[in-house]
């Protein structure tokens, strides 16, 4: 009856199956993946990170990126969050177990954030650490990376030309300095061809971060997919 009183007044519904009421219902919530598998893009680029996400950019998933992202639905960001700081765990177990674990977010450019009204992957990656803080693991974000030049829309490209048309688009915040005993981990929001996160954790390196691996809240091998634009 509440929800829907809610979507009544409000016009709400719920982006996995369309139940009137929240814009995610509890029954949705509750099917969404609790923990992270490694996801490698097929062919991976070189040096890649271990990669790790939640599950496949289908179904509830990709219903919950595009409805935060771009139709601003923001109460969205928590389970988002809850589902990426599940992801950063399991990868943290397997690769820094102990550590404290730092998300670095691949940046949006300001024209994107501006015309979307918000910055989605940032407000997603606080959600998830005050998740992971709140099950005892030590985490914060650091927004270490700025974009430096304008790249064209990957929405046709495949693996070969994503790499080449973000090559060198991500820097290092002059800012930034090494912190050793962290686990740094390059979150994103969908892995495509992997060339994204490849050039985030080129950026690091080049800075003298470590990057211990990628945490994604969805990924899919389709060449052509979108993928998260910077």
């Amino acid at each position: 009856m509440w929800d829907a009183w809610r979507d009544l007044f409000l016009g709400s519904t719920c982006v996995g199956c369309g139940l009137p009421g929240s814009p995610l219902c509890r029954c949705c919530t509750a099917g969404l993946p609790d923990g992270g598998q490694l996801s490698w893009p097929s062919p991976p680029p070189d040096g890649l990170a271990p990669p790790m996400a939640a599950g496949a950019y289908d179904g509830t998933l990709k219903a919950l990126v595009n409805g935060h992202k771009e139709q601003q639905l923001f109460a969205l960001a928590r389970p988002l969050g809850h589902v990426l700081a599940t992801v950063v765990r399991d990868l943290r177990l397997e690769v820094a177990p102990g550590l404290p674990v730092v998300l670095v977010p691949v940046p949006s450019r300001p024209a994107v954030v501006r015309r979307r009204g918000h910055d989605p992957l940032l407000r997603v990656a606080r959600v998830a650490t005050a998740r992971l803080r709140s099950w005892g693991v030590p985490a914060s974000v650091r927004c270490l990376l700025a974009t430096r030049r304008v790249v064209r829309d990957q929405a046709t490209l495949n693996a070969e030309e994503r790499a080449s048309n973000l090559a060198n688009s991500l820097a290092c915040r002059a800012s930034a300095r090494p912190c050793p005993d962290d686990a740094l981990v390059v979150v994103d929001d969908v892995l495509t061809t992997g060339a994204t996160a490849r050039e985030a954790q080129r950026a690091l390196e080049g800075a003298g971060f470590s990057v211990h691996g990628i945490a994604t809240v969805a990924a899919t091998r389709r060449h052509n997919a979108p993928e998260s634009c910077p």
